[in-house]
């Protein structure tokens, strides 16, 4: 079993940056790829970007890509999510996951955060 719990979301305006958090615990962090999906109101849970392993691929929905950055650190089994010029659409609540494969589609994705809620407003 591998727990997760997120932090760091919040209430932002347009424009603003925001970092997100997940502590992970359980399970030798580092076995698993992590990965951070979203999902707004009446939407599908939709992917946002995944880190290997050793941190050392990472892959982004075309939505984030350029500013968004995931990374992780393995001494501290947590992975985080910063968010940079954030727009109205970014709005919705983050989750981590986590698997022992990488991919885009969340039902791949055995473990699951509790999410945190992000709200960027005009």
């Amino acid at each position: 079993q591998v727990q997760l719990v997120e932090s760091g979301g919040g209430l932002v305006q347009a424009g603003d940056s925001l970092t997100l958090s997940c502590a992970a615990s359980g399970r030798t962090f580092s076995d698993y790829v992590m990965a951070w999906f979203r999902q707004a109101p009446g939407k599908e849970r939709e992917f946002v970007a995944y880190i290997s392993w050793s941190g050392g691929s990472t892959s982004y929905a075309d939505s984030v890509k350029g500013r968004f950055t995931i990374s992780r650190d393995n001494g501290k089994s947590t992975v985080y999510l910063q968010m940079n010029s954030l727009k109205l659409e970014d709005t919705a609540e983050y989750y981590c996951a986590a698997d022992r494969s990488a991919g885009s589609y969340y039902r791949q994705y055995m473990y699951w955060g509790q999410g945190t809620q992000v709200t960027v407003s005009s």
